[in-house]
């Protein structure tokens, strides 16, 4: 048998560490955080894209980060802004890409994360979402797998 270290993200210990890198894994639906030496310094559980609305391939760069973002609902011509709060669709948290309308962002529904859909985004729970925001860098790469 195979032996390989397993490195386990202790969350009594919040992460300080700048994080230069993530990777969003659609397999395993994990985003992995890393820093700028590329050594793994988190992991958290994810929901990557769907099969209706599959995410970005690629590497794309961080180009926003806002805590508490308002979230603008688009439909038959017509648009409305839902105020920021925990319930809003895109949680706390908005982390978005240099691919327009899409990003790193929080969940209204943490029990489901892993177990839903997404529209493209890497959705975390509100609670990991903000702790990467703390630590993540303005130019940060962000890849799809």
């Amino acid at each position: 048998m195979l032996e390989r270290p397993l490195t386990v993200y202790n969350p009594g210990n919040p992460n300080t560490k700048t994080v230069s890198r993530v990777v969003a894994d659609k397999d395993t639906e994990t985003l992995y955080v890393y820093d700028d030496a590329d050594t793994l310094i988190a992991s958290y559980p994810t929901t990557v894209g769907s099969t209706a609305t599959p995410s970005p391939t690629g590497t794309h760069t961080v180009a926003v980060k806002v805590h508490e973002p308002n979230y603008t609902y688009t439909a038959n011509d017509s648009s409305f802004i839902l105020p920021p709060g925990p319930n809003n669709p895109v949680g706390s948290v908005w982390i978005g890409l240099s691919k327009p309308s899409y990003g790193i962002h929080g969940s209204p529904d943490p029990d489901r994360i892993s177990r839903q859909a997404s529209a493209g985004c890497i959705r975390l729970t509100n609670w990991d979402a903000l702790a990467l925001l703390g630590v993540i860098k303005d130019d940060a790469t962000v890849e799809f797998k």
